[in-house]
C-alpha cells in the first residue's frame, strides 16, 4: 500500500512539471479557431403554405342494405375487394318473391280476360240499343262493367310490376366503383329492410382530404381574398399537398373543392375539403395526413437552413459573423418551410452571414471562427482542399 501511494504522488509531480512546462516560457497557447460552414441568408419570393392537420374521406360512402325481408343466400365478392357499379354482392332466397310474380301475372291473364268480355258485352249492347231491343240503362251498365273490368287489369299490372321490382331487390348489386368493406351478414341469416347493414362500399379514386381551419385563419383569407391576394377556395381550386404519417416533402397534390358556411361555434374551427387522384390506391380513408394550403401570394421572403437554427428554452436563435469573424447571436422568429429552406419572419438582415454547420463548436456568442462559405442548402458540403495537400496527392 504504501509503495502505491509512492508511485502516485511521483505520476502526479511529474504531470504537474509538465503543466509547467508547457505553460512557461512562451506565454499561454491560442486555441485555432474552428472551421465553421457559413452561406449568405436567401431572399427571394415565395409563396407561403399553411399547414393543417386532416383525415382521409371517401368522396362517395354507400351502405348496402336490403329492401326486401328474406334469408340472405349467397355472398358473391371477396371483402375488402374492389367492385364494380352493377356488380353482384349479395342474393336473398328468392323462392317466394318469384312465387309473388306468377301469381300477380295469373292475376292479370284473369283481368284481361273479363276486359275482352266487358267488350264484347257492350258491343252487343250497342247493336241492341240501334234495333230498340235493350234499354239504355243496360247499355250504360255494360260500359260502366267494361271501365271496371278496365281499372282491375291495371291494378293487376301495377301488382305484377311491384312483384318483379321486389323480386330484383333479391339481387343486391354495387350503386357505384369503389372497394367493398366486410360482410357484416353471413349466408343463412334473416335480414330486414333498413335495419341489417350488409356492407359499406367506399369510392377510392378521386379521394378528400378533409381539415379544420381556426377562426384567424379563416379571417386571414377572407381579408386576402377582398384585397384581390388570393382567391377564396369557395370560387376557386386553389393548390394543396399532402403528405402521409409515413411521408415527408408534401408530395400529393390536390385542389379545393368545399369551404363550409359556417364556423363551428364549438370548437371555432371552419370544415373544408381538397379533392386527391388517387390511381394507384395511396390514400385509404381513415388515414391522418398533414395538409398545406396555399395561404398568401407572392411575397419577398428571407430564408435559411434548418441545421443552422438552435434552441435556448422558449427561444430560437442563430449565429451570423460579425466584425473579425466574431460571432454574433440573433433571435430569430421562424415561418413556414419552402424549397427545402424556413422562412425567418423576424431577428435577420438580407446581409446577414449565418454558420448553417458546426454550431456545436461556437461555445459562446463572440467567439470567432474560420467560415467555409458554402451554398444555403448545402450545409454539409466539404471545404475545399488545400492547394498544398492537392499538389501531394498528385506525386
Amino acid at each position: 500500500m504504501r509503495k502505491n501511494k509512492l508511485i502516485i504522488a511521483v505520476s502526479f509531480s511529474l504531470l504537474s512539471v509538465a503543466l509547467l512546462s508547457a505553460c512557461s516560457g512562451g506565454g499561454q497557447q491560442a486555441f485555432p479557431a474552428p472551421q465553421v460552414n457559413v452561406a449568405q441568408v436567401v431572399q427571394k419570393k415565395v409563396q407561403l403554405w399553411d399547414e393543417f392537420s386532416g383525415r382521409i374521406e371517401a368522396v362517395d360512402t354507400v351502405e348496402l342494405r336490403p329492401r326486401v325481408s328474406g334469408y340472405l343466400a349467397a355472398v358473391h365478392f371477396h371483402e375488402g375487394s374492389e367492385v364494380k357499379r352493377g356488380q353482384l354482392l349479395f342474393s336473398i332466397d328468392d323462392r317466394e318473391y318469384r312465387a309473388a310474380v306468377d301469381s300477380a301475372r295469373a292475376n292479370v291473364a284473369r283481368a284481361q280476360s273479363r276486359v275482352s268480355l266487358a267488350r264484347t258485352e257492350l258491343a252487343r249492347s250497342e247493336r241492341l240499343i240501334k234495333e230498340q231491343a235493350t234499354s239504355q240503362g243496360e247499355l250504360d251498365q255494360r260500359r260502366g262493367e267494361l271501365q271496371q273490368a278496365q281499372a282491375d287489369l291495371g291494378s293487376m299490372q301495377a301488382a305484377v310490376t311491384q312483384a318483379e321490382l321486389n323480386l330484383s331487390f333479391t339481387q343486391i348489386t354495387s350503386p357505384i366503383n369503389g372497394r367493398i368493406g366486410a360482410a357484416m351478414v353471413k349466408p343463412g341469416n334473416l335480414v330486414s329492410p333498413g335495419t341489417s347493414l350488409l356492407a359499406t362500399v367506399v369510392t377510392m379514386d378521386p379521394i378528400y382530404v378533409t381539415f379544420e381551419g381556426d377562426e384567424q385563419v379563416y379571417l386571414k383569407y377572407q381579408t386576402m381574398s377582398k384585397n384581390g391576394e388570393r382567391q377564396s377556395s369557395r370560387d376557386a381550386r386553389n393548390p394543396v399537398q399532402v403528405e402521409l404519417a409515413n411521408e415527408t416533402g408534401f408530395p400529393h397534390k390536390g385542389e379545393m373543392v368545399f369551404v363550409d358556411n359556417q364556423l363551428n361555434a364549438g370548437t371555432g374551427t371552419i370544415r373544408a375539403k381538397a379533392e386527391l387522384a388517387n390511381p394507384d390506391g395511396v390514400f385509404t380513408p381513415g388515414l391522418f395526413a398533414r395538409v398545406r394550403l396555399l395561404g398568401s401570394g407572392e411575397q419577398m421572403a428571407l430564408l435559411i437552413n434548418e441545421t443552422a437554427v438552435s434552441t435556448d428554452q422558449d427561444r430560437k436563435f442563430v449565429y451570423v459573423l460579425g466584425e473579425k469573424n466574431a460571432t454574433v447571436r440573433k433571435d430569430v422568429v421562424l415561418g413556414e418551410t419552402v424549397d427545402g429552406l424556413r422562412v425567418v419572419k423576424k431577428g435577420l438582415d438580407p446581409k446577414d452571414v449565418v454558420v448553417i454547420n458546426g454550431v456545436r463548436k461556437i461555445f459562446f456568442p463572440g467567439a470567432p471562427v474560420d467560415p467555409i462559405t458554402v451554398p444555403m442548402d448545402k450545409p454539409d458540403q466539404a471545404p475545399p482542399a488545400p492547394a498544398g495537400a492537392a499538389a501531394k496527392a498528385g506525386k
